[in-house]
């Protein structure tokens, strides 16, 4: 796999996060789930993530903001 193919630019997660004036340790906290600093910065940095790390970002996001996303949301691959 090329750099290309794993790094796919700022991802909307990134956006969602400053509209909810929500940090990477916000979305760390309010998961249940065992989601780091690491998986929310690569998320936000567009790096591929697999579907589990993807869905962790997704419901901490979901909880920590109050609203409801959906994948297609928070990622543009």
């Amino acid at each position: 796999m090329t750099d290309l193919e794993r790094n796919l630019g700022e991802q909307p997660v990134l956006e969602l996060l400053e509209r909810h004036s929500l940090k990477p340790k916000d979305l760390v906290e309010a998961s249940t789930l065992q989601l780091t600093h690491k998986m929310v910065s690569r998320a936000t940095k567009g790096r591929r993530l697999t579907s589990n790390t993807k869905d962790k970002v997704l419901q901490a996001l979901n909880r920590a903001s109050g609203q409801s996303y959906a994948m297609g949301d928070l990622f543009n691959y």
